[in-house]
């Protein structure tokens, strides 16, 4: 299986279209037929539903279509490291982030290094940290940056400063709007819309086997997007304090739950990992702000 034939099929699955791709990719349209061919052969499965107008990814393709991102992806970023060894002066760095106010404290680091290094670019990806794991361990991420939960036994890491506080999301007109504070025992005669992430990791340690009993009506990965839904009316959110506009202008409030919840972030990666010098120098101010490794 030969690199520039995964980023033929590839350029294929996004237009949908072999004379499209063909076009895009500069080479003709039977070249490139007789090669998907030749792949399909290789692997034994059909990639593609031909139709007179379009051609389909198959269940196959799809399977595939996942694999051949990760494979260029890891391709790409091998060659970007091997290419940036010798320009001190830029590079690209990949960071998983997860979503807190707390990410200030990297972007203050990067925004030292950038002053220093013009040249370096940050890529940040947002997901959870099952994602993020994965990730890392392909070496498609660099650093992620987490909530708790850090295996140290794989993963060195820093602690970031600050903690973030934990509450319920909800329109101004709600009743629980008059409180301060929003108690344990106030979510289970809410409609609730949690983070997957939390549902899997904080909440049971917050409520053990009443976990069971909360009124889940969505989940999300996203902040901004579970927040449109509390707008709408469809529930109450289970976040983190400062992520969306709670001001005067705002049809949204926060109250933090009683007694106070808060988690730590880490910025985490791999063992024993190779960094590009670009990453490597973006772990040295790291360090040089937060301290020696956990």
């Amino acid at each position: 299986m030969e690199i520039r034939v995964l980023r033929y099929f590839l350029e294929i699955a996004r237009e949908e279209s072999m004379t499209r791709a063909a076009q895009r990719l500069h080479i003709s349209q039977p070249t490139l037929s007789k090669q998907i061919k030749d792949l399909e052969h290789e692997l034994g499965k059909k990639l593609f539903r031909r139709t007179n107008y379009s051609v389909k990814l198959t269940d196959e393709g799809m399977r595939l279509r996942k694999r051949a991102e990760d494979i260029l992806d890891m391709v790409d970023k091998t060659a970007a490291e091997f290419q940036s060894m010798d320009q001190v002066a830029g590079g690209d760095v990949y960071i998983g982030c997860s979503e807190s106010q707390n990410i200030r404290f990297f972007a203050q680091c990067a925004k030292a290094l950038q002053g220093k290094y013009p040249d370096i670019r940050f890529h940040l990806y947002s997901g959870d940290v099952e994602d993020f794991a994965l990730r890392l361990d392909q070496g498609l991420l660099d650093f992620a940056i987490v909530v708790e939960q850090v295996d140290f036994d794989k993963y060195n890491a820093l602690e970031l400063p600050g903690a973030d506080t934990w509450g319920v999301l909800m329109r101004k007109d709600s009743p629980l709007a008059k409180k301060e504070a929003v108690e344990i025992e106030d979510l289970f005669a809410l409609p609730l819309i949690c983070s997957r992430q939390s549902l899997q990791v904080e909440y049971p340690r917050w409520l053990g086997e009443r976990l069971d009993s909360l009124h889940v009506v969505a989940t999300f990965n996203l902040t901004y997007n579970a927040a449109v839904l509390v707008r709408e009316g469809l529930g109450y959110v289970l976040a983190f304090d400062g992520l969306v506009d709670t001001s005067l202008e705002s049809a949204l409030c926060f109250r933090p739950l009683t007694p106070r919840l808060e988690s730590k972030m880490y910025v985490v990666w791999r063992k024993y990992q190779m960094f590009s010098p670009a990453a490597q120098l973006l772990l040295e101010e790291l360090t040089r702000r937060f301290g020696g490794k956990l």
